[in-house]
Formats: structure tokens, C-alpha cells, sequence
């Protein structure tokens, strides 16, 4: 048995899937990759998402200490940006590998929409 975050999983896969399964926090943090992002940004790369779900899963994410919130209040509007931790970016390996099956996947077995 694994507990994380007062949360008891059986396996390891299972805890992993706890933190970053779900349809958005994949993609969150797919996005995140390359840097920091503001919220609209990231709104604007999943437009299918709601912005209610975005919160959530952000929040989340910022309370398993995989992405970091930085709010700028020193002047308007008020500025908040996203960025993986240094524990989040961890995670980058194994997002990358499933972003690639991905691409396999469509390739093989699918069809590209554009």
C-alpha cells in the first residue's frame, strides 16, 4: 500500500494515475513543459476545457506540489502565471512518452483532425 497526501493507493501505477490521470492534468502539464504559461494562455491551448475545470485541476496539481502558482499583485491587472516544480518536472518523461504513444498511435490506428 502507498499513501500520498493522506490518500492510500495499492500499487504505484495507481498513485501515479491518482496524480496526473484524469482527461486535463496531462495536458496541463503537457503544456507546461516548455515553461510558464498565464492562465488564458493555457485556456487558449484547450479551448474544450471550462474554466471551472482549469481551476480545479490547477489547483490540484498546485496542491500535489507538481505545479507552482505565482500570483504578481504590484500593479493591475492581476498577473497569475503556472509552472511546473522542480518535483513536477520529474513528470516530463513520462508525459513526453505518452504524448509520443500518442502520435503512434493516430499513426497506426487513427485518424488526424485538423
Amino acid at each position: 500500500m502507498y499513501k500520498f497526501r493522506g490518500k492510500e493507493y495499492p500499487c504505484c501505477a495507481s498513485l501515479t494515475m491518482g496524480i496526473i490521470g484524469g482527461k486535463w492534468k496531462t495536458v496541463i502539464l503537457f503544456h507546461l513543459i516548455d515553461g510558464t504559461l498565464r492562465y488564458n494562455e493555457l485556456r487558449k491551448e484547450m479551448p474544450t476545457v471550462t474554466e471551472r475545470t482549469l481551476s480545479l485541476q490547477l489547483k490540484t496539481l498546485e496542491e500535489d506540489g507538481i505545479v507552482k502558482r505565482k500570483v504578481y499583485t504590484s500593479k493591475p491587472p492581476l498577473k497569475v502565471e503556472y509552472s511546473l516544480t522542480n518535483f513536477g518536472k520529474t513528470l516530463i518523461p513520462i508525459i513526453q512518452s505518452i504524448a509520443e504513444w500518442g502520435v503512434f498511435a493516430v499513426e497506426k490506428k487513427g485518424v488526424i483532425l485538423e
